[in-house]
């Protein structure tokens, strides 16, 4: 215990307090337990540890930060371990990567009712379906999920640019104030190309130069490590989720013919399938369909996406498409708090209200004449132009 404890210390010492991601202040901290989930990199860690900083500095005898993929837990468990904490005076226990430890679900169910004067905060892979295990955690648990970063978060973490969030209805209505708003304070194409490239995972601060390497990293260690922690997956589906992986890459965004791109994997339609949903639940994939809530492990969607731009850059052995580009960061920024669905008269159903057509700053309204709610969200462009907004605004969402 003592040694989690210098650990702990250690790493709180070291965090940086002057960004903090935009689900800092969506977060209920007063529920007993919390769990947070996101892709490997986007910051879940950084907020335990700044949250442990900024409100509890006073009470770090009652509080403590642990991974567990930590050495410790190959001789001592889980329970076992909190059940020291409390004994110790013991208040606030964050848990982090715990699809790292089997039977982690039944664990904190147990530490939780078991031991009441625990607050537990816990985060894990978007791949780890939180509820999913024996332990009934529905009734107890908060759940909340964090994306990479936003358009807006990059230009504050990397250039300490400081802008507002805007709601989509506050975009589609009022884009003209807004533009003028951001376009006063910086030439947002050019940071856009930024981001797009290299700006959703906020490890790029600590070494630009190999953050393509680094995502290739965390892609295998997901494919390798996450998924087969979760699924009963061996070394062959392994290979196969790669090769799947490196396929899409090359031909993303696309309406998937799902008996020729299993024969090209070597696996089945329902292996294929099953595929692409874990993908997607491993934040690497985005899967359209025409009723998200709709697409089932047997269902093919209409489209499949990588799940960011960035992934596009690190994964494409041809420099990555455009158009590929705008649709992906259009997708990816409106996932986050809206409902995005297929649809054949543009390029994406928003809420099912509002039709979006993505494209340069040349495209036409040609394909949505005449459908209301119907915007086009255009690329290289300052200003909106009737329904044409510049796709940058979305990246202020949130």
């Amino acid at each position: 215990m003592e040694k989690l404890v210098q650990q702990f210390l250690s790493r709180l010492e070291n965090v940086d307090m002057r960004f903090k991601r935009y689900l800092w202040d969506s977060i209920n901290w007063n529920n007993r337990l919390i769990a947070i989930a996101g892709a490997r990199g986007v910051g879940k860690t950084t907020l335990l540890l700044q949250y442990i900083k900024e409100y509890l500095s006073n009470e770090l005898d009652k509080t403590l930060y642990v991974s567990l993929d930590n050495l410790y837990f190959n001789k001592t468990g889980l329970t076992e371990m909190a059940e020291d904490f409390a004994k110790r005076g013991g208040k606030f226990l964050f848990l982090d990567e715990v699809h790292k430890y089997p039977n982690w679900s039944t664990e904190i169910k147990n530490i939780y009712d078991n031991l009441p004067q625990l607050s537990i905060i816990f985060t894990g892979s978007s791949s780890l379906e939180i509820m999913k295990g024996q332990a009934d955690l529905s009734r107890r648990i908060i759940i909340y999920r964090m994306n990479g970063l936003s358009f807006r978060e990059f230009l504050e973490l990397k250039h300490q640019l400081v802008f507002s969030k805007y709601t989509l209805e506050e975009i589609i209505t009022n884009p003209l104030d807004i533009s003028r708003r951001i376009v006063n304070q910086i030439k947002p194409v050019k940071y856009f190309e930024e981001y797009i490239a290299k700006g959703y995972y906020p490890f790029f601060v600590e070494d630009e130069q190999h953050y393509y390497q680094r995502i290739e990293h965390t892609i295998i260690q997901i494919i390798e490590n996450d998924l087969p922690s979760l699924e009963n997956i061996d070394y062959n589906s392994v290979y196969n989720l790669r090769k799947l992986l490196m396929v899409l890459a090359e031909i993303v965004p696309f309406k998937p013919n799902i008996m020729k791109l299993s024969r090209q994997i070597g696996i089945n339609r329902d292996t294929l399938l099953k595929y692409l949903h874990w993908l997607e639940r491993a934040d690497l994939l985005l899967l359209l369909g025409t009723d998200k809530f709709g697409i089932s492990k047997m269902n093919k969607p209409e489209k499949i996406f990588l799940n960011n731009p960035n992934l596009a850059f690190a994964l494409a052995t041809n420099i990555a498409n455009t158009g590929t580009i705008r649709e992906t960061f259009f997708y990816n920024q409106l996932n986050e708090n809206h409902q995005v669905n297929y649809s054949d008269k543009g390029d994406f159903l928003i809420d099912k209200k509002y039709l979006f057509e993505i494209g340069g700053k040349n495209k036409t309204n040609k394909q949505i004449a005449g459908i209301e709610n119907a915007y086009i969200a255009a690329d290289n462009i300052e200003y909106p132009d009737r329904n044409i907004i510049p796709i940058w605004m979305f990246g202020f969402l949130y």
